[in-house]
C-alpha cells in the first residue's frame, strides 16, 4: 500500500503566487492546502496538521513572523518563510522567530520543491530519534529527556541507561547486560554502581502515578512503557 502524500500548508495572500505554488507541489506528489491570511493560515495548521508550512512574511490580520511564533509554541511542524523582502534584517527577524528555511520571491519552483523535500526528510529523521512513553519524552539525538514537558537533569550513564530502556520496554536487563549493552564496558563502572544509577533514576522519572522501572527480583530491571 502506497503512503499518503505529505501534506504542506500555502499561506500566502497573493491569489496567483499561491496558486502557482499549490500546483507545483502537487506535480511533485503532494498534498497542498491554501490559505490568504495570517488568522485563516493559523485555524488550518491547528486544523490540518500539515506536515510542513509555507509562510508568507507579510500576511494581513496576523503576520508572518507572528504567526510562526504562535505555532512555534504549539508544535514542531517544519516552517519556510517566503518574502519579496531579501534585505539581511528581514532573514534575521523570520528564522529568529522560529522558521526553518527562508526564500525571496521570485524563486525557481524546482528549488522549492527541492528544499521541501530536504526539510521534510531533515524533520523525518528528528522524529525518529525521539521515543515516548506516558508523560517521559527522550530525544536521542539532543540527548534530552522530558518529564510531562518538564527538562530532567540526567547523568551520561543515566541517560545511556534509560535509553536502552526505552528501546526496548518490557525487556529484563541484568546488571552485566546493562553494564555492556548500556554504558559498553565503561572501566569506571561495576555492577553494583548500575543500582546506584538506577535509583537516581527513579528519583528523577518516578511519581505516585508514574513507576515505569520495575525491580525483577533475581533477575535484574525492567522499562514497562
Amino acid at each position: 500500500m502506497s503512503s499518503l502524500p505529505k501534506k504542506i500548508l500555502i499561506i500566502e495572500d497573493e491569489p496567483r503566487t499561491a496558486q502557482w505554488i499549490k500546483v507545483y507541489l502537487e506535480r511533485a506528489g503532494f498534498s497542498a492546502g491554501k490559505a490568504g491570511n495570517g488568522e485563516e493560515g493559523l485555524k488550518l495548521a491547528r486544523e490540518s496538521n500539515p506536515d510542513l508550512i509555507l509562510l508568507d512574511l507579510n500576511l494581513p490580520r496576523l503576520n508572518g513572523i507572528e504567526l510562526c511564533r504562535i505555532l512555534r509554541k504549539e508544535s514542531d511542524v517544519p516552517v519556510i518563510m517566503t518574502t519579496a523582502r531579501g534585505a539581511k534584517e528581514d532573514k534575521l527577524k523570520g528564522l529568529e522567530g522560529g522558521a526553518d528555511d527562508y526564500m525571496v520571491k521570485p524563486f525557481d519552483p524546482d528549488e522549492l520543491v527541492a528544499r521541501v523535500k530536504a526539510l521534510l526528510r531533515r524533520s523525518s529523521r528528528a522524529e525518529e530519534a525521539l521515543l515516548t512513553c506516558g508523560p517521559l519524552e527522550m530525544d536521542r539525538g539532543k540527548e534530552l529527556v522530558r518529564l510531562s514537558g518538564k527538562t530532567v537533569a540526567l547523568s551520561h550513564y543515566q541517560f545511556l541507561i534509560l535509553k536502552l530502556f526505552m528501546e526496548h520496554p518490557g525487556q529484563v536487563f541484568t546488571r552485566i547486560q546493562l553494564m555492556e549493552q548500556a554504558l559498553e564496558g565503561s572501566p569506571d563502572i561495576y555492577d553494583r554502581s548500575i543500582d546506584a544509577h538506577i535509583k537516581r533514576l527513579r528519583k528523577l522519572i518516578h511519581s505516585d502515578s508514574y513507576c515505569p522501572i520495575e525491580t525483577v527480583y533475581g533477575a535484574g530491571y525492567r522499562f514497562q512503557c
